[in-house]
């Protein structure tokens, strides 16, 4: 499979993958660490749901980030943090999954781009942090190789810029022989 219909399937399985984490999460975890520095299991899942509470305005009806404004600032969790996640990952799915969606342009904060490659970038970032969160709380680690190759496709050729940006650690090498898993959590600077 490849094409839109990849990127929707990898989509489909990162949301759902996710998910399943969130809804483990039990009560006294939410202020637990993460391997994201100084962010908590609450705070990761703050961002994976401000990610995709964007989705809807950016590709189904083609807003800016500054026609946006400030509508998905502060904490988008409230008091149920699950129900929030459910209500963002129902709605990015669907505005990806409307006909045409994936080739449309989404207009973010450092520039146009395909939404087929925006879809990418969040699935990539789901699949980072669906580790991440897997580790905080002390579940299943191992990831699909279905989205563990897709993530590496996606990273290798940015793994340098990453860590420019100050949101990731320095890349590492994997060690030899490594399998998937191991190269992309290295890739993003994580130490598995």
């Amino acid at each position: 499979m490849s094409g839109p219909h990849a990127v929707l399937a990898r989509q489909t399985e990162a949301l759902e993958l996710f998910g399943r984490r969130v809804h483990a999460i039990r009560d006294d975890q939410w202020g637990a660490r993460t391997p994201c520095t100084d962010w908590s299991v609450r705070d990761l899942v703050g961002h994976l749901v401000s990610e995709q509470a964007w989705v809807p305005a950016l590709v189904r009806d083609g807003a800016t980030v500054d026609s946006v404004g400030d509508d998905l600032e502060g904490d988008l969790l409230g008091s149920d943090p699950v129900a929030a996640w459910e209500a963002v990952a129902d709605a990015s799915h669907a505005a990806f999954a409307e006909p045409g969606a994936l080739d449309r342009t989404v207009h973010l904060s450092f520039g146009d781009m395909p939404a087929g490659d925006y879809c990418a970038q969040l699935v990539t970032d789901l699949t980072v942090h669906t580790w991440d969160l897997s580790r905080a709380i002390g579940a299943d680690e191992q990831l699909p190789d279905e989205l563990l190759y897709f993530a590496v496709r996606e990273v290798t050729p940015h793994a340098a810029e990453l860590e420019r940006t100050g949101l990731f650690a320095a890349p590492e090498e994997p060690p030899p022989g490594a399998d998937v898993q191991t190269k992309l959590l290295c890739l993003v600077g994580r130490r598995p």
